[in-house]
Order: structure tokens, then sequence, then C-alpha cells
């Protein structure tokens, strides 16, 4: 999952035609957000905007994990991270009460972007909360699709963000992240993590950190998520 993640229609035909185009509208306005980032990175020798490729490998996994998602689920994983850069971390003090005020802000941010959006394309309220629910993560452990995002934001920083992330980072605080991230993922998400193409010591600095749980070992049962945007 390397390349640049095709983009996905809302599915095969169906009597809520209305909708279908009302969905494929709110996806496209956010992916027309997210290519106003001015970070890029290159795939396939091509430079693309990084919120706008983070954005298409969320949706990826998440349609890997749940190849029917729902109209809400796919509205969530699309703006995760919409506009991310106009909240540079620099923003807030270099401390852990300043991460955390900078991570509020980002989660608060998202959600009025991505529910502004669907307002505007006349979504009902009742729809319009529920993607707000998912994307807040308070339920995870208790919403199946709440867990089905989760676990494709795990996914997308194991197969995209880990390799990087782990060369400027001291290995304690590295396992740190690792363990906390294992915790949060379900039984099968933590099977597709182990079989993501990585190197050999990628792979043995998770088990490491992991210890001797499998992969069907229990999942998350904490209501609290996973950043792994540097502190």
């Amino acid at each position: 999952m390397s390349m640049i993640p095709p983009d996905h229609a809302p599915g095969p035909p169906s009597p809520q035609g209305a909708s279908d185009e009302r969905l494929i509208r709110v996806l496209q306005r956010i992916d027309e957000e997210n290519r106003q980032d001015p970070n890029t990175d290159v795939v396939e020798g091509r430079r693309h905007p990084r919120e706008w490729l983070y954005a298409r490998r969320l949706t990826e996994w998440v349609l890997r994990l749940e190849p029917n998602a729902s109209e809400v689920l796919r509205i969530a994983a699309r703006g995760q991270h919409v506009g991310r850069w106009t909240i540079p971390r620099d923003r807030f003090e270099r401390t852990r009460q300043g991460y955390l005020r900078w991570r509020e802000q980002l989660k608060a941010f998202h959600i009025e972007t991505v529910t502004r959006l669907m307002r505007e394309e006349r979504y009902p309220e009742l729809t319009i909360e529920r993607v707000r629910r998912l994307m807040s993560k308070r339920q995870l452990g208790q919403d199946p699709e709440t867990q089905v995002l989760e676990d494709a934001l795990c996914l997308v920083f194991l197969e995209i963000q880990f390799g990087p992330l782990r060369a400027k980072t001291p290995e304690e605080k590295m396992r740190e992240v690792l363990r906390k991230t294992w915790q949060k993922m379900s039984p099968r998400a933590r099977e597709l993590a182990l079989s993501l193409p990585m190197g050999e010591e990628e792979k043995a600095q998770i088990l490491r950190a992991v210890g001797p749980q499998s992969p069907s070992s229990p999942g998350p049962t904490s209501p609290q998520s996973i950043d792994h945007s540097p502190q």
C-alpha cells in the first residue's frame, strides 16, 4: 500500500442515489481542502500534498478492514486530519501540556471543518453528530466503527510513519509508543501489522515492545486513543 491509494466511490448504485452524490461531494471537498497542504511527500516519483495522501491512505485501510464501511465512517476517515498543517506544533509550548493542548485544538478543528462541510451539503444533524463521535474516538473499545477507524490510524502509522520516527526516537520512548499503539489495535489489525512489509529490525522492535502478546490477545479496553505526532 505504498503507492497512491485510489479514490473510492461510495459503492454500487443504490436507491439512495442522492445520498451517494452527497457523500461524493463531501469527500471531494475534504480532498480539496487537503490539496492546499504546502507540505509534500514523494510517491511514485511525484510530489503530492501530505494530508491529501494521508487521507487517501487512511480511507484505503478503513475499506480494507471494513469493505462495506458506512457513509459516516468514510467521512470520518477522510476528514480525520483535514487542514492539519494550519495549526502547527510550534504554536504551542514544547511541554507535555503544550502537546496535549495542540492535540485537542487540532481535534476540535478537524471535527468543526468536517461537520461544517456536511451541514453545507445538508446532512441530517443526527448523521453529523455520529461523524463527530467517530472523529473524537471517545467510544474506543465500545463502538465497532470507532475501532475500525483507530485500527486504520495505527496501521497507517506502522506502514508509513514508524520507520522515519524510529530513526530519531530513543529506543525506550519508541517502545512505549509501540506498546500503546498495540494496545489500541484489534486482533485482526495486529495480524495485519505483522504482515506489513518492513525491515527485520523494525519488526523485531515491535515484537520487543509488545512482549509475549500474540496478535489474538484482547484488543483495546480503554476509550483513550493514540496520536503519533511528535511531542
